[in-house]
C-alpha cells in the first residue's frame, strides 16, 4: 500500500456519475449548445481577432490573478500589443503572462492543429515549466520537476512527495483510458476537463505553479471537447471572478474525501454564465455588423450629402460615454473626417442633416442632445411572444 492510500484515499481516479444532479447535466448540455454556436458564428475577420485577442487576455490574466498578478485587462491588452512599459519591480507579472500565453499558443496548435491526443507526464512537467520560467521561485522549487518535499495550500496538504510521480503516471492512464458515450462525447468531455482539474490539484506534484498547470490542462480538454480558443479561456475567468468561492470550492472537495459534485456544479454554472455573456459580445459584434451594413444600404450610392450622413451617424454609433448620447454641438468633434465634412460649413448644414437622420429614424434626439438608433434593426428579428412577470 502506498502512502497516499492512507492519506489520500480520495485520490482514485474515479468520477461518480450518480452524485451529479439533473440541473448540473442540464448546465452541461447547455455549455455544449452555446460552445457550438459560439464556434458557428461568422465574424469579420477584424472582429474574430479581436475576440481573440481579449479573451486571450482575460484567460492569461484570469490563471495568474487567482495567485496574486494585479496587472488589469487594459494593462494586459497593451502589453499583448507591445505597448506596456512597467518598471523593473513589476516585470515578474508582464513574465507570467507571457508564459501563460506561450503554454496556450503551445496546446492550441497541437490539439487544433494536429488533433486532440493522450496527454503525457512529459507534457505536464513542460506546462509547469511554462509556466514558471523566469520567474522567482523558492530554494526548494524547480520548474518541471515533481517535489520532493510536502506542500500546503491553506489547510490542504499535497499528496505525499513519495507518491507524486507515480500519481501523474495514473492521473495520464485515466485521462487516456476515459470512454465517453457516442454522441455525448462533448458533455462528457467538460466534465472530465472539471474532474481533471480537481485531481491535478489534489496531488499537487510540484512545488509550485501547480493551480495554474492545472488550468493549462483544463483549457487542453476544453479544447479538445470542441471549444474555440475565446470560450476555452471562460473556466480560468471565471475562477477568478469567483476567486473566494473557488478556493473554498476546493477545500470542500477535499476535506469530504473527494466527492466532487458540487465542485462540478460550481463550474458549470460558472461556465454557463460566462458562456452566455460571451455570446452577449458576439452578438453585440454580429449587430454593429448588421447595422453598418443597413446604413450603407439606405443612403446606397447617394452624393455627398448622403455620404456625410451616413458617416455621421456611423461615427455617433462607435459613441460608448454617456449611453451614446452626444452634445450637437460636440459632434464635429467626434472623429477628423466629421471634423472635414463639417468645417466651412453653417450650423443650418448639421441641423438640416440631423433633421434628416431623425426622419429616417437613424438617429434619437432628446434636446441638444442626439444618439444613433442602432435599435432600429431589432425589428428585424424573428417575432417572440413576451412573458410578462
Amino acid at each position: 500500500m502506498r502512502t497516499y492510500e492512507k492519506t489520500h484515499p480520495w485520490i482514485n481516479f474515479q468520477i461518480n456519475l450518480r452524485q451529479i444532479e439533473y440541473g448540473t447535466w442540464l448546465l452541461l448540455g447547455e455549455a455544449v449548445s452555446k460552445t457550438e454556436h459560439i464556434a458557428g458564428v461568422p465574424l469579420l475577420p477584424e472582429a474574430a481577432q479581436r475576440l481573440h485577442q481579449v479573451f486571450l487576455a482575460k484567460g492569461a490574466l484570469a490563471t495568474t490573478a487567482i495567485e496574486g498578478n494585479t496587472l488589469t485587462e487594459d494593462e494586459v491588452l497593451k502589453h499583448l500589443a507591445g505597448e506596456l512599459v512597467v518598471p523593473p519591480s513589476r516585470e515578474y507579472l508582464t513574465q507570467e503572462i507571457d508564459n501563460i500565453v506561450e503554454a496556450c499558443n503551445l496546446i492550441g496548435k497541437q490539439v487544433i492543429h494536429e488533433g486532440p491526443c493522450a496527454i503525457t507526464v512529459e507534457e505536464i512537467k513542460e506546462y509547469n515549466r511554462l509556466v514558471l520560467r523566469n520567474l522567482p521561485l523558492g530554494e526548494d522549487v524547480v520548474p518541471g520537476v515533481v517535489r520532493e518535499h510536502s506542500v500546503m495550500v491553506g489547510r490542504y496538504r499535497g499528496a505525499p512527495a513519495e507518491d507524486c510521480e507515480y500519481l501523474l503516471e495514473r492521473f495520464c492512464t485515466w485521462l487516456d483510458g476515459l470512454e465517453f458515450p457516442k454522441g455525448q462525447e462533448s458533455v462528457f468531455s467538460i466534465l472530465a476537463a472539471i474532474a481533471a482539474h480537481l485531481y491535478f490539484v489534489w496531488i499537487h506534484p510540484f512545488g509550485d505553479g501547480n493551480g495554474r498547470t492545472a488550468r493549462l490542462i483544463e483549457f487542453r480538454f476544453l479544447l479538445g471537447a470542441g471549444f474555440p480558443t475565446p470560450a476555452a479561456h471562460l473556466l480560468s475567468n471565471f475562477y477568478k471572478l469567483t476567486r473566494t468561492e473557488y478556493y473554498r470550492q476546493l477545500d470542500h472537495a477535499s476535506r469530504v474525501q473527494g466527492e466532487m459534485s458540487d465542485f462540478i456544479t460550481y463550474a458549470a454554472q460558472g461556465l454557463v454564465d460566462q458562456l452566455r455573456e460571451q455570446l452577449a459580445v458576439i452578438r453585440n459584434l454580429q449587430w454593429d455588423t448588421a447595422w453598418e451594413n443597413y446604413l450603407y444600404q439606405r443612403f446606397g450610392k447617394g452624393g455627398e450629402a448622403d455620404l456625410r450622413r451616413r458617416r455621421l451617424v456611423l461615427d455617433l454609433s462607435k459613441v460608448t460615454d454617456n449611453r451614446g448620447w452626444v452634445q450637437v454641438k460636440d459632434i464635429p468633434m467626434l472623429s477628423p473626417r466629421l471634423a472635414r465634412a463639417y468645417a466651412g460649413k453653417t450650423k443650418k448644414t448639421l441641423s438640416r442633416d440631423l433633421n434628416e437622420l431623425k426622419r429616417m429614424d437613424l438617429i434619437l434626439r432628446q434636446g441638444r442632445k442626439v444618439k444613433a438608433n442602432k435599435g432600429v434593426i431589432l425589428a428585424f428579428l424573428p417575432s417572440l411572444a413576451r412573458n410578462e412577470a
